[in-house]
């Protein structure tokens, strides 16, 4: 049974024999919808203020070692990562989508350790990898 993973149009589970439906969204449940701000006004009174953040949400998929992919999924990866202001659609295995970039502040956008070590990678050699994307509006990039 394959499940979909995909973000545009790699399709991130496309070898079941891989695992690739089992990169994990590592930070999922760290995240605040909320945003709030403290301070305090001439009479020392406290003010707090909240509202909803609409965007800017962290998602970071890793191997965590039950998910490899060939080095041709990971220059198909590469080649998105190296398009400036690239919007892309994520779809995770539990259907739900978001509208991400890369999140390049947060580390290398794309990191790959191969699994085995070689001089020189072929095409079907395997990989470990980590995704560092951020939600966005579709419109605003």
């Amino acid at each position: 049974m394959s499940y979909p993973l995909t973000l545009d149009a790699v399709d991130l589970a496309a070898d079941h024999d891989l695992g690739g439906e089992q990169l994990q969204w590592v930070d999922e449940h760290e995240w605040d919808p909320v945003e709030q701000n403290q301070d305090r006004s001439l009479t020392g009174a406290q003010i707090i203020q909240e509202g909803v953040k609409l965007y800017g949400r962290p998602i970071t998929l890793a191997s965590n070692d039950g998910a490899w992919f060939t080095k041709a999924t990971i220059e198909e990866l590469q080649a998105l990562r190296d398009q400036p202001g690239i919007v892309m659609l994520l779809t995770l295995p539990s259907g739900e989508q978001h509208h991400v970039t890369w999140n390049r502040v947060a580390g290398a956008p794309v990191e790959a350790v191969p699994v085995f070590r070689s001089v020189v990678y072929q095409a079907d050699d395997i990989f470990t990898v980590t995704l560092r994307l951020i939600t966005v509006d579709p419109l605003t990039l």
